[in-house]
């Protein structure tokens, strides 16, 4: 198993990588990177935890909606982004809500 070094919001990260397995790990790196910097960029959250979180929740939702040969290998659009990816303020708005219903009043993550 290989090792490869990579950023998310501006933190490195070694990550386990299963032989030829690489270029997927980079991908879905970017995807979780991109989604957290437009969480963070949104300015609605600051918390490093409730970023990941949100956007596993959009990540996982997105992944959901895909047919199953669609999930396999999806369709970059201009942007270099999933064409199913949402990206505009309401949407990120109605996950904030969601996950400040979930994790309820106290906004421990566990």
């Amino acid at each position: 198993m290989n090792q490869i070094e990579v950023s998310i919001m501006g933190q490195s990260y070694r990550l386990g990588c299963p032989e030829g397995g690489e270029a997927r790990l980079r991908e879905a790196v970017a995807q979780v990177d991109r989604e957290m910097c437009a969480i963070r960029d949104s300015g609605k959250l600051k918390a490093r935890e409730r970023i990941a979180v949100l956007a596993a929740l959009n990540l996982a939702y997105v992944l959901s909606e895909r047919p199953t040969a669609a999930a396999a290998s999806p369709a970059p659009t201009q942007a270099g982004q999933p064409a199913s990816a949402p990206d505009d303020a309401a949407y990120i708005d109605q996950l904030i809500a969601r996950l400040d219903q979930t994790l309820g009043q106290d906004g421990h993550l566990i």
